[in-house]
């Protein structure tokens, strides 16, 4: 299976999601999306697949959210875009790819829904918390 990870090495969820990924038997294709940001062509195709608009994959914490007044809602869809262009660690992250699907994997586990394996076991995220196994025969 094809696994893209949209990926920032520093933010804890990102790495604990590139943890299970790997654990799963998976070795994505990593987009260090701050080094590398998305077209914009490809930002407006990832909030489409997301079913997202722009706002709602605007990430607020560690970013210049609140100094640029994002939450004025006077700022169009296409703004928005924009900012995130000018600025992609405005984009929330870890946004993964699979051929089951896309999503924006905000807690971890859910990763776990887009894999061809998602029964990696007991896997304890970098902040101890546990995710208990999931059963083969759950959800498939």
């Amino acid at each position: 299976m094809s696994v893209t990870i949209y990926h920032n090495p520093a933010c804890g969820t990102s790495r604990n999601t590139l943890a299970m990924i790997r654990a799963s038997g998976e070795e994505p294709e990593i987009i260090e999306y701050l080094k590398a940001p998305p077209t914009r062509q490809r930002l407006v195709e990832l909030l489409r697949l997301l079913g997202m608009k722009p706002r709602e994959l605007l990430r607020k914490k560690a970013t210049p959210y609140a100094e640029l007044g994002l939450d004025d809602p006077k700022w169009s869809d296409d703004e928005i875009v924009d900012f995130m262009m000018e600025h992609p660690i405005l984009i929330e992250r870890p946004i993964v790819i699979t051929e089951k699907g896309v999503a924006l994997t905000r807690p971890s586990e859910t990763v776990l829904d887009l894999l061809a394996n998602p029964d990696i076991g007991d896997f304890t995220k970098e902040d101890g918390e546990i995710v208990k196994a999931r059963q083969a025969a759950q959800g498939q």
